[in-house]
């Protein structure tokens, strides 16, 4: 997240402070899995995951923290992170792309981040998704 704007996002801990820290990140992990799980957009990508979110929600919690500049929570706990090589294995196409952006992006709208913050996130997070698709386009 080196992208640089008038509010400072992506320089060390801005993002992750504008984000609420830890406590608003989980907030937006959850948010943003209830939308998996409820809308019909998104059924074939809820249908990657096994039937319990619990660990999915702080694996992405865990690495949002980082990703934002916060603690590396992720690789603290887990291993090096490699997202698309994680995700890989899955047939990830523009639809399952669109479908995981699309819940993130109506899970943003519910936070009380700064508009700016929302529009930098959504813009910022649709580069790991398009890395996810890419790695995972069958030749």
């Amino acid at each position: 997240m080196a992208a640089l704007n008038e509010h400072g996002y992506g320089v060390e801990d801005a993002s992750y402070k504008a984000a609420g820290e830890y406590e608003g990140i989980e907030r937006l992990v959850n948010d943003f899995y209830d939308f998996m799980e409820t809308l019909e957009e998104a059924r074939t990508i809820r249908d990657m995951h096994g039937d319990n979110l619990v660990e999915s929600r702080k694996k992405l919690t865990y690495f949002l923290s980082g990703w934002l500049g916060g603690p590396k929570l992720f690789s603290q706990n887990y291993y090096p992170i490699r997202i698309p090589m994680a995700h890989k294995h899955l047939d990830v196409g523009e639809a399952e792309r669109d479908a995981w952006m699309l819940c993130m992006k109506r899970a943003v709208a519910l936070q009380p981040y700064a508009d700016s913050f929302k529009e930098y996130l959504i813009e910022q997070l649709f580069v790991p998704a398009e890395r996810i698709r890419m790695a995972c386009a069958k030749p």
